[in-house]
């Protein structure tokens, strides 16, 4: 890596770390909250963050989806177990009975009973054998991810027999970014499945403990906003519990208290839930299921008030009043990362500030003429603004001027009046020049009201309906709909000057879709500066590796552990659980039945997303702590795979709250995917039908298909276009590579015996001395194995995912079943010549590149590879092993050595190849029909010779060669100089060989001539057509001059082609 690669990364990754956490638009500190707060009854505090019982700090985390070890416990697939402890008050899904069970160490097991899965489907499947199949993925997909499954194969310990006796096997860690727990399956899932299975199912394969960590997110904003709107449905809303005491009795009937919401929620979860995690497991997800975590867990929810009061105690966690972007519709504050701008058309409302004396009253018809885009913020305005180097306003500088209509919120009826002030920020050219200043509601207006010291006032409610400061007229409004009765008003009083059209940039909700509010609101905020510091360095000293380097009020969610002291706004108590800040409260001289009010607002989703790679695997619980432990064990992570759209918004948290909070690194590699789009690279939209549906996909194509389209299209950090054609394309893949292995178990291993076949199962790497005792084409397609193996190892250690299963496809189309399948039948087939030892050998390196291949092919297509693989001959599965599953085999390179190549083959079958293309060439060009077999004599001297003489029957077969008129002679020789003298068509290979092909055997010379006069005749035709056209002054003169461009091409082509056939014709004439 070059010093400017090195700088280019930094420089970015100092970009991305610095820009992650700007959660306010001007630089502000990481907002934690997701709105601002409501009064709350003290009846919640016998409960956690989310309405569910609490959990004591000291959960122990070992009790839960602990590790299981292979063997089974009691005669039941491990897989089968999940361990719980009494506080552990998830569910087993509705759909799944439970049988509990106890363990020696008090907690549970739970059998989870499922559809019958025979352990032994590779036995069955094997049984059942290819003959007469056909490639039909939907016919054992499902079928062999139950067994996986079921068998245990997605255990980090499922291939514990390849650990030694001296050394643990190294692991290797993913952390699956957490889907929406109510959501349903995208190309963007699709796209992660695919890339992250990948390196699972490879780390896997070279013996490493691999734990990849699924789970789902709470998805506070997007799963709340779906349950507010069935509640809508039934006439409903949900509401604090002051609204809910000050409504009537009839009231009351429509509204819902937070117990009673956060309810609705956790029912909505549960039958909604858990759809995504099955959609996943569609694709192939090789993830351990039986440790899936949901982020609202009991044992997850102590590590967000864990990472909270350990933030807090290191002052980087305060309580401040900074301008939020408020969504009125989802009812709370959003990121900037949240937020999308659109241009959208508007107005320019142009008014009259009209300047007041110093009695506070208007100065005759005096004014200052002001524009704005939003005249319902007027109420909130505390100064008008102009350029001190504006010679129009220069004068008005330091009076003062009175806001329209405000003289209906006052309470003696006159205007309020605000200063004129300057700064160099207003733009002279646009509006008047003029800029009315709204500290409360415009984030510039926010900065310039700091900088002044302008007072703050806010004209809005939380649902965006103008408040008491607007006056009773306009109280209670809808802020669109005060705009147009005040500007009404505005007009009858004079104080209107003009509306123009005018384009602007609107801020919209990502989720909710409406126009964002920017509201003044106290709020949880983190400090990242020191974090974000710490997050760097770790890039710049290599601990982290980032591929490709250039680059709100909910109820739902954590509950912010703060408890209010009494009625205070102020005073406070931040504590892991309600016990312990009733313990904090009385030790801070507070009586012990004093009132505390837990904070009703909740974390930002992405707060506990932040701690997903450590809270996953125990922490906090098991800090610290001596021993084997999932904590000890699998954390840091190793690589971290998601879409760059996510970089800001999870990514960066991830690496600050892992230094901040375990003093390492969560991971080593972020790998960076890019955004799945249609062919045409455009964003996918239901408006413009381009969508393509990954589930619908998978049921026409199969899993395999949509992911080797997705891997192979993968650059890290770019962009992926993807059409159908390409994933039809994938399948025929997958069709030709059935029809291989069909050849293979159906007709080349079809006269081995038992003992034969036991000797063919692939336990590693061909030897030297084998391959050395082997001939010229085997010696070759192994190699050109080998090299591949080398390479793929290569290219995926170095997450060049999308090169390296490219690379797999092309060996396995262009050289395996284009060339060594068809030279092995002339070893097979007694027809051309085989049998024997000859047929022994073949099928060995049929089955061994076959086998080789597979294991290759495997994390990319898994399934069908699976498929295969079972009826390839294989030696029994080792002890410590899961199942005898393809997943779970030994990768084709488990070291570091490169496995034994010969590249005096590898020339030595490309110059065969070359031969053989040349002899096929010749015969197109010469039209030589299908079946026809023709004579050849070719040249060459020395081991080229002699090889090519030794593969005379594999010519003959792959250039449809006449096996008694075909010779192989010295170059120099009297045999040479005689083929040469004769009437022949000489093809030239390459130097120091070449063809003869006798022309009079080649084609019935009568029958080819009169084609060839019948073609001349008809070209001749056309030629004579389009000459007359372009000699037509009437065409040439009217016509286009691209019309008459073409016109003049096409002659050229026929001329051209007239040409050919002319010197065809003169060989036969």
């Amino acid at each position: 890596m070059t010093s400017i690669h090195r700088a280019i990364i930094l420089l970015n990754c100092c970009l991305m770390i610095s820009s992650a956490f700007r959660a306010s638009i001007h630089r502000h500190p990481v907002r934690l909250t997701t709105a601002s707060r409501s009064t709350s009854s003290s009846r919640f505090l016998q409960s956690n963050n989310h309405g569910i019982p609490a959990v004591s700090s000291h959960h122990n985390v070992n009790h839960i989806h602990r590790h299981r070890s292979t063997v089974s416990r009691r005669g039941i697939p491990s897989s089968l177990i999940r361990r719980s402890s009494t506080s552990d008050v998830e569910e087993e899904a509705a759909a799944t009975i439970t049988n509990n069970n106890n363990n020696d160490d008090g907690s549970t097991y739970q059998i989870k009973s499922t559809s019958y899965i025979d352990t032994h489907y590779d036995a069955i499947n094997k049984s059942n054998g290819l003959s007469g199949t056909t490639y039909d993925p939907s016919s054992f997909e499902s079928k062999v991810y139950d067994w996986w499954e079921s068998s245990g194969c997605f255990d980090p310990d499922c291939n514990s027999s390849k650990a030694t006796t001296t050394t643990k096997r190294e692991p290797y860690v993913l952390p699956m970014p957490p889907p929406n727990v109510t959501g349903r399956l995208h190309m963007g899932h699709a796209i992660f499945v695919a890339l992250q299975d990948v390196l699972a199912r490879f780390h896997r394969m070279r013996g490493k403990a691999v734990l990849w960590t699924p789970g789902t997110d709470h998805a506070g904003i997007a799963t709340q906003l779906q349950v507010e709107k069935l509640i809508a449905t039934e006439g409903k809303r949900r509401a604090t519990d002051a609204e809910i005491e000050a409504a009537t009795s009839s009231q009351k009937e429509n509204l819902i208290n937070r117990n009673d919401f956060l309810e609705r929620v956790w029912q909505y979860k549960s039958e909604q839930g858990g759809a995504i995690t099955s959609q996943l497991r569609s694709l192939g997800a090789s993830a351990d299921w039986s440790r899936e975590r949901f982020t609202m867990d009991p044992m997850l929810s102590v590590g967000v008030n864990e990472a909270f009061v350990r933030l807090y105690e290191k002052g980087l966690v305060y309580r401040g009043t900074y301008m939020v972007n408020w969504s009125p519709g989802l009812m709370t504050a959003v990121s900037d990362l949240e937020v999308e701008y659109s241009e959208e058309e508007g107005k320019l409302y142009y008014f009259k500030y009209r300047i007041a004396n110093d009695d506070g009253e208007a100065m005759s018809d005096d004014y200052l003429p002001v524009a704005t885009t939003r005249p319902e913020t007027i109420f909130g305005d505390m100064a008008v603004c102009v350029n001190p180097e504006d010679e129009r306003y220069k004068h008005f500088v330091g009076k003062r001027v009175l806001v329209p209509m405000s003289e209906t919120s006052t309470k003696d009826g006159k205007p309020r009046s605000i200063p004129v002030i300057a700064d160099e920020y207003v733009d002279m050219e646009f509006g008047t020049g003029a800029l009315k200043i709204t500290p409360g509601h415009d984030p510039n207006d926010y900065e310039l009201g700091k900088k002044f010291d302008l007072d703050i006032m806010n004209v809005m409610n939380k649902d965006a309906t103008m408040n008491s400061e607007c006056g009773e007229r306009y109280a209670g409004l809808d802020r669109f709909e005060a705009r147009e009765k005040l500007w009404s008003d505005m007009e009858e009083s004079k104080l209107v000057i003009k509306v123009e059209p005018h384009m602007q940039r609107v801020p919209r909700s990502q989720r909710g879709g409406e126009i964002i509010e920017p509201l003044v609101s106290k709020q949880w905020f983190v400090k990242t500066t020191g974090m974000g510091a710490k997050a760097l360095d770790a890039v710049k000293e290599g601990d982290i590796q980032i591929l490709p380097a250039r680059f709100e009020k909910l109820w739902w969610g954590h509950r912010i552990p703060v408890w209010y002291v009494g009625n205070s706004e102020e005073e406070f108590i931040v504590a892991r659980n309600a016990d312990e800040a009733r313990t904090k409260a009385t030790e801070a001289g507070y009586s012990p039945d004093v009132v505390l009010r837990q904070e009703d607002d909740v974390l930002d989703t992405w707060f506990s997303s932040g701690l997903w790679p450590f809270a996953t695997v125990g922490w906090p619980q098991n800090e610290g702590k001596d021993g084997e432990t999932d904590l000890n064990r699998f954390y840091p992570g190793t690589c971290l795979e998601t879409g760059y759209d996510i970089l800001f918004f999870w990514v960066a948290r991830m690496v600050m709250l892992g230094i901040e909070l375990t003093g390492v690194s969560p991971f080593k590699v972020i790998y960076l995917h890019g955004l799945v789009r249609a062919a045409d690279g455009s964003k996918m939209s239901k408006t413009k039908g381009n969508v393509i549906d990954p589930l619908d996909t998978v049921a026409e194509y199969g899993a395999d298909s949509l992911r080797y389209s997705l891997v192979t299209g993968v650059t890290p950090g770019q962009d992926i276009p993807l059409n159908m054609d390409k994933i039809a394309a994938n399948k025929s893949f997958a069709n030709k590579l059935w029809n291989c292995c069909k050849f293979v178990t159906d007709n080349a291993l079809k006269d081995a015996d038992e003992e034969e076949l036991a000797s063919l199962a692939v336990t590693g790497p061909i030897s030297k001395s084998e391959f050395e005792s082997l001939a010229m084409p085997e010696r070759y397609i192994i190699s050109k194995c080998h090299e591949l193996v080398d390479s793929v190892t290569d290219d995926i250690e170095k997450y060049q995912l999308g090169a390296a299963g490219s690379k797999i496809y092309e060996f396995l189309w262009d050289q395996y079943a284009d060339w060594y399948v068809e030279i092995s039948k002339t070893r097979i087939y007694e027809g051309f010549g085989g049998g024997g030892d000859d047929a022994k050998t073949a099928r060995r390196v049929l089955v061994y590149i076959l086998d080789t291949s597979l294991r290759l092919l495997h994390p990319y297509m898994p399934y069908v590879t699976e498929q295969l693989w079972h009826h390839l001959p294989r030696a029994p599965a080792e002890d410590g092993i899961a199942a005898n599953a393809l997943m779970l085999a030994d990768w084709p390179k488990m070291g570091d050595a490169s496995l034994v190549q010969d590249s005096d083959a590898v020339a030595t079958f490309e110059c065969f190849q070359a031969l053989t293309r040349s002899i096929r060439n010749a015969r197109a060009e010469y039209n030589v029909e299908q079946g026809k077999k023709i004579p050849a004599t070719v040249v060459a001297s020395g081991k080229l010779r002699e090889a090519i003489s030794a593969e005379i029957n594999s010519l003959v077969m792959l250039a449809k060669l006449n096996p008694e008129e075909v010779a192989v002679v010295e170059a120099g020789s009297d045999e040479a100089k005689s083929i040469m003298a004769d009437d022949c068509a000489q093809l030239v290979v390459q130097d120091g060989v070449e063809v003869y092909i006798p022309l009079a055997g080649l084609v019935d010379v009568e029958k080819e001539t009169k084609r060839l006069k019948k073609q001349s005749e008809k070209l001749t035709k056309e030629i004579e057509k389009l000459v007359k056209r372009l000699e037509s002054k009437g065409f040439v003169d009217k016509a286009k001059p691209e019309v008459v461009e073409k016109a003049r091409a096409e002659l050229a082509e026929l001329e051209d082609q007239a040409s050919k056939v002319e010197a065809s014709l003169e060989q036969y004439v």
